[in-house]
């Protein structure tokens, strides 16, 4: 099968080929999916998981890749809650090949039925952004009602969700992000925004939950605006300073097959929408991760 793989980390997405690899076969509880779309995220080329095993023994080339949405082609042993021909979407693990590829082995469990109405190209988009804002939010984050959340990187495929999930639940959402990204972080449901490059941070005041994609410095002055009893979550790595009266969690996704429904179904009655830049085929996969322009959105291949 064609697929895209890795063999050297120094060289980042410009290492990245096309090549033949074998088709994987489906171990037990595992199903085998027809991959007919895949996101990427190029941060995750710097993840040990995509160089070692958990042995730290050496895996490549490896193919990367993690979120997916196509069609089950076989059923591994014992495998259950799916069936051949079922469209589906999420989530795989990060310790094994990907889903650049023409097929990919999935655990079943990380997998959701993906709507026949929902195309394929933007179930691939959901599960990594999804289910980050959805865990950050609602398990790490606790946010209820009422509560006001400052959302980093609000127009981005992350935070955008995060603003939408938060602002359909109750809370008084702030976004923030460049000048150009305010009209769009406030179509995603933002009341305020804070432009990093002009605006000064410290001046949104108290807030109950602090969403930060960024780190660093933008993190690190973040945790300065958590009220008594707040929460600050990243994504950015383990944070650099903590709330004097509050938490700081940071966190790696997780598949779940419930959230994956919860979010796919806002999807499909207009609640959630998704941020999708470049569509390019598997055989473009390469040029599309180094465009010579900046690019908005999350990049799709679409593979068949």
């Amino acid at each position: 099968m064609k697929a895209i793989v890795v063999t050297d980390q120094a060289a980042g997405t410009a290492g990245m080929r096309l090549a033949e690899r074998p088709k994987p076969e489906a171990a037990g509880n595992d199903v085998l999916v027809e991959v007919h779309a895949s996101g990427f995220t190029p941060g995750e080329l710097s993840w040990p998981s995509k160089w070692t095993d958990f042995l730290g023994r050496d895996r490549t080339p490896s193919i990367p890749g993690h979120e997916l949405a196509g069609v089950v082609s076989v059923l591994g042993y014992g495998t259950m809650g799916l069936s051949v021909g079922q469209r589906v979407f999420g989530l795989t693990d990060w310790t094994r090949d990907g889903t650049l590829a023409e097929y990919a082995a999935v655990e079943a469990r990380n997998l959701a039925r993906l709507p026949s109405d929902v195309d394929f190209t933007v179930g691939a988009s959901l599960p990594i952004s999804g289910l980050t804002a959805w865990q950050g939010l609602f398990e790490h984050g606790r946010l209820q009602p009422r509560q006001s959340v400052l959302v980093h990187g609000a127009a981005g495929g992350v935070g955008s969700m995060a603003t939408q999930l938060a602002r359909e639940a109750g809370a008084y959402v702030i976004g923030t992000g460049r000048a150009a990204d305010r009209q769009t972080a406030l179509d995603f449901g933002a009341t305020e925004f804070v432009d990093l490059d002009n605006d000064t941070l410290e001046e949104v005041g108290a807030v109950d939950l602090v969403f930060d994609v960024i780190g660093g410095d933008i993190g690190k002055r973040s945790t300065k605006l958590i009220r008594t009893g707040g929460t600050l979550v990243t994504i950015a790595g383990p944070p650099e300073a903590r709330p004097a009266d509050g938490l700081a969690i940071d966190f790696v996704v997780e598949s779940d097959r419930v959230q994956l429904r919860e979010v796919v179904r806002r999807v499909r009655d207009g609640r959630l929408r998704t941020v999708i830049g470049t569509v390019a085929t598997l055989d473009d996969a390469v040029a599309a991760f180094n465009p010579t322009e900046r690019v908005k959105g999350k990049t799709i291949i679409r593979v068949r």
